[in-house]
């Protein structure tokens, strides 16, 4: 498929319909973008419909294989097809007619072909007479091109996986477990299974155990004897330091180790300590992998490590290389390609095809070059493919779905037009909108008055785009598959054409906009008297900044409506959160940093910490209370089908090391029977003497929560529908609907529940619901990965080149080194024993304390919690290619 997708070959195609229905039996993603294909305008794939042609039709003969007779309806069609365009008059010639060959890398297929006297071969012997044909050629499955069917003879590194139908048993009766393998990032020899019958995940222990898994499988594990329980690794275990310049080239399988000498001896130093008195964490079960039930690979970005590279440079033919990816839990991918010289320094996609027990590695196939290392493009590039991020141009179909004025679209004028039909009038509120510098996709904005009673009306208008993207168009299609706006340091990917996005949908000051708008009223103490829901026409009276916002509200000089308005928002505001956080909401913490960046270049020139202010706090408040009424709407009117979002309360587990450390440092007791009761502790979690102390450990609590996740409402029950952190019993996403698609489908189920409109029968179907939900949840994350990574990498850009000391505190402590959280970058990295001196020094870990105490030149004690200076430069990492900060001890 990836060949088929490159623009250099493969034109003019011809896809049976056999074909087609045994793709989409085999691989739903694959038939997709083959169906894509054959929607593209260049090249010219064309379905045929062979199975309902007579001439073409072929009937099973008695005892012969379901893929056999396939085969023989293929060659059927070839046959069939290759007489039809000899006997035709193509344009009025009789000459110049095309050839027809039947693509397959069935053998027995191809025999039969040529016996037949058809044009028939191998995808790899057609390939190799195109132009481009050293690279096309690397893009050929290494299944396809016969590396992996080695010699039945050839030893195994590996054990053999269970039979389904044992997995199945296994599962049903519980001696057999089933969840998604995960790796850890500090030790690429200890893997995790998380699954419902343990409260804790499932060690995975040594490359044997983990059974040819890759991050993200859908794995069955069996539990290991209770001797062989362990706790959970106190190392630092990198790949890139244990197995360097390994050849790619060695013959596989023969004589071949799946645990090499060092690897050995990592494990068993690790397990000496983990039966050692210094040991904090109790042994907890350990399992191995029995089975995949599904492979959740993708295709993956990477460089080739250029020493399995060094005797491919010498010639053109097909030599095999390691592929390192830039995701350091996936295993090296080994690579045959005949373009060494071209991919080394780049960037690539490559895609695992397969992993035998004769292989130690996975073996893939090059898809493409994205540029040099540390390009801004192939980086940015690579991100985007990372986390799976749809970053194409917006299709033609798409396109077409756009209001054909353009950006001289008007609400229209007379109030007698149907676009006004059911909406209320509220152009001459004082409405305004607030938002980050330089937002140009504005969602949402707000008015507030005083009311004749005292009270106020308070108002949040949202953007109103249901009325512009409408169910089952092929806009629609495009934005749930998108299922978010991804926001970058130097762009965004847009999850709506820019000229909704950024135009007729934004509530941009001084025009006319349609909106949906949610009003309240609201006593002096924020407590709700009424809610009320409207599709509305609106006209913003200005669009402020955080900033600007605050300076306005902080002048006493203004005293117009609009700014009389903000104030009484921000009064609001507060009372609504001080309520919020009595009843148990959570004021988490994460790393917030802004990178400067040049405005023509993008280059970056600084980092900053990201200031919160009230203004900050007021928007949010809002936007929490509408998507919480809004959520009680939806549910009263459709219990089986609202679009919701949870956020499920963390095990105990989660919190018990975080609790641990706590205790043991600190003396502080983190209470986690309730959300509540964290919060209150948390608020306690305090030093005097260092007020950075309590945000880092609210850092530290974020990462012991569950996600905040979409779901159809008919899919739990209410009791599950809380959210945990908001201390809500019931909430959705509303407030966004420019840049979420969750926020849309909310948009259609509120405007049938106020009797606006008509719910699309797409949004009564609980299934459609569910899978819309499991989409968008994956794509929100990855949007955030995403977002994380590209400030990553700007921020190892700005600091190219200089050198400068922070102070920093040890968030995480391993037995040969430790991690440091850096405020003032947001960033936390790695500091290894050998980074402190060479050779490297002799330590002492105490688990149970959380110190390691090092012996030698520089003797010293590093202890979580603890504040110390580093120096910052920045490094490009062998290991991944990226530009990374580097971090050393400078004190103690």
């Amino acid at each position: 498929m990836d060949l088929f997708e490159q623009k250099s070959g493969f034109y003019d195609v011809i896809v049976l319909q056999t074909v087609l229905e045994e793709l989409r039996n085999r691989s739903l993603p694959l038939y997709h973008r083959l169906i894509g294909l054959t929607k593209s305008e260049d090249k010219h794939f064309y379905v045929f419909f062979n199975e309902f042609r007579l001439e073409t039709h072929v009937v099973r003969h008695k005892g012969e294989s379901i893929n056999d007779r396939n085969d023989r309806a293929v060659r059927a069609a070839v046959q069939w097809y290759g007489t039809h365009l000899n006997t035709s008059k193509i344009d009025g010639r009789s000459k110049d007619r095309p050839a027809i060959v039947m693509l397959s890398d069935d053998k027995d297929n191809l025999r039969k072909a040529k016996a037949e006297n058809l044009s028939a071969c191998s995808l790899k012997d057609y390939v190799a007479v195109l132009d481009d044909a050293d690279r096309l050629l690397d893009m050929i499955s290494a299944s396809q091109q016969g590396q992996e069917s080695r010699a039945s003879a050839a030893e195994q590194v590996y054990p053999d996986y269970f039979s389904l139908s044992k997995m199945s048993t296994g599962i049903r009766n519980g001696t057999l477990h089933q969840g998604i393998f995960n790796v850890s990032p500090y030790n690429y020899l200890e893997g995790s299974v998380r699954v419902p019958a343990f409260d804790k995940s499932l060690l995975i222990l040594g490359r044997e155990n983990s059974n040819r898994a890759v991050q993200d499988d859908v794995v069955v594990v069996e539990i290991l004897p209770k001797p062989q329980w362990k706790a959970p690794s106190t190392k630092i275990v990198e790949e890139e330091t244990l197995n360097k310049n390994e050849n790619a080239d060695a013959e596989e399988g023969v004589g071949e180790s799946v645990v090499t000498e060092q690897e050995r001896r990592a494990l068993q130093e690790e397990v000496k300590k983990s039966h050692g008195k210094q040991m904090a964490g109790i042994p907890q079960p350990t399992a191995r992998v029995v089975g995949v039930i599904k492979r959740n690979w993708r295709q993956y970005v990477g460089h080739v490590d250029s020493s399995s590279s060094s005797k491919a440079k010498q010639s053109k033919r097909q030599h095999t290389v390691f592929l390192i990816p830039m995701d350091k839990r996936i295993p090296k991918i080994r690579l045959r390609t005949r373009q060494v010289d071209e991919i080394i320094g780049k960037r690539i996609l490559v895609a695992i095809d397969s992993w035998d027990q004769d292989s130690r590695y996975p073996v893939g196939h090059f898809v493409r070059s994205l540029g040099g290392l540390e390009t801004k493009e192939a980086e940015t590039e690579a991100l985007l493919l990372e986390y799976d991020v749809q970053y194409r141009p917006f299709p033609k179909g798409v396109v077409d779905c756009l209001p054909q004025e353009g950006h001289e679209w008007r609400v229209p004028s007379d109030p007698n037009h149907a676009g006004w039909v059911g909406r209320k009038d509220l152009r001459d509120l004082s409405i305004c909108s607030i938002d980050p510098v330089g937002c140009q996709d504005i969602d949402d904005a707000l008015h507030a008055r005083p009311l004749p009673n005292g009270n106020y009306e308070v108002g949040v208008h949202i953007a109103d785009v249901s009325h512009f993207v409408k169910p089952n168009t092929a806009m629609d299609t495009e934005a749930s598959m998108r299922g978010t706006t991804v926001y970058l340091v130097d762009k965004r990917i847009d999850m709506l054409p820019m000229l909704l996005g950024t135009d007729l949908c934004s509530l941009k000051p001084y025009v006319e906009r349609y909106a949906f708008s949610s009003i309240w009223e609201i006593t002096k103490e924020a407590e709700i008297v009424s809610c009320t829901f409207t599709k509305s026409v609106i006209r913003s009276k200005e669009a402020f900044s955080y900033e600007q916002a605050q300076l306005r509200i902080d002048d006493r000089a203004q005293t117009d409506e609009l700014t009389q308005g903000m104030r009484a928002l921000l009064m609001l505001s507060k009372k609504l959160k001080q309520k919020r956080m009595e009843a148990g909401a959570l004021n988490l913490a994460s790393p917030e940093v802004r990178v400067q960046t040049e405005s023509e270049t993008s280059d970056p020139v600084d980092v900053k910490t990201k200031e919160l202010l009230d203004t900050n706090s007021l928007v949010e408040e809002f936007m929490l209370l509408a998507n919480i009424s809004v959520a009680g709407k939806i549910f009263e009117s459709f219990p089986q089908t609202a679009m919701l979002r949870r956020h499920a309360a963390p095990p105990r587990s989660n919190f018990e090391e975080l609790a641990n450390q706590l205790k043991v440092k600190r003396g502080m007791e983190l209470r986690t029977d309730s959300s509540k009761a964290l919060a209150e502790s948390l608020d306690h979690c305090a030093d005097a003497k260092e007020p950075f102390f309590n945000t880092l450990v609210r850092i530290m609590a974020t990462r012991c929560m569950m996600s905040a996740e979409y779901f159809c409402s008919g899919t739990q029950s209410y009791p599950e529908f809380r959210h945990y952190g908001l201390a809500s019993e019931i909430y959705t996403h509303f407030t966004s609907p420019i840049r979420r698609y969750a926020d849309l489908v909310a948009h259609r189920q509120l405007a049938a529940a106020i009797g606006y409109e008509q719910l699309d029968i797409s949004l009564h179907s609980k299934a459609k619901l569910e899978g819309v939900c499991k989409n968008i949840n994956v794509r929100h994350r990855n949007a955030q990965m995403a977002g994380r990574a590209s400030i990553e990498y700007y921020v190892g850009q700005a600091l190219k080149g200089r050198v400068m000391e922070e102070e920093g505190f040890v968030m995480k402590v391993f037995s040969n080194g430790f991690v440091v959280f850096v405020p003032r970058f947001g960033i936390e990295g790695l500091i290894r024993l050998g980074d402190l001196a060479t050779p490297e020094p002799e330590s002492v870990f105490d688990a149970e304390e959380y110190v390691l105490r090092i012996s030698g030149s520089r003797s010293m004690k590093v202890e979580l919690f603890q504040k110390v200076v580093v120096r910052i430069s920045d490094v490009k990492e062998e290991s991944t290619g990226k530009r990374k900060i580097k971090l050393e001890l400078v004190r103690p």
